[in-house]
């Protein structure tokens, strides 16, 4: 339940075509459970999507120059972790993070328009 209740965060409470309001970026959530979501943000505002099992990968978004692993930042746990972490119930620091951790600082402050 909890493996939905992430992509269930990500495509209803993330999803907007308010601007994001700093430099584009892509974010990525792994649950330990094997699944995997990219959060883009750019000025055409939030879009979140299941990202493909490695191995994968349709040789169309390899062309197109999507590459599953380039992220500017990146968060794993547990599925219910991360839900946790998304409605601010255990602080986002207690997730593994890589890369740029000012963007979850970023990410908790927005307040889309819409």
């Amino acid at each position: 339940m909890a493996l939905d209740g992430v992509e269930e965060f990500l495509s209803t409470c993330c999803t907007t075509t308010a601007a994001w309001p700093h430099e584009p970026a892509a974010v990525d959530y792994h649950a330990t459970e094997g699944r995997s979501w990219r959060n883009r943000l750019s000025a055409d505002g939030a879009r979140a999507g299941r990202l493909p099992t490695p191995g994968t990968m349709p040789a169309t978004a390899t062309a197109a120059g999507e590459d599953p692993d380039a992220a500017d930042a990146s968060a794993r746990g547990t599925a219910s972790e991360l839900v946790l972490a998304f409605y601010g119930r255990i602080p986002v620091d207690s997730l593994k993070l890589d890369g740029d951790r000012r963007l979850f600082d970023l990410l908790i402050a927005w307040e889309p328009d819409e």
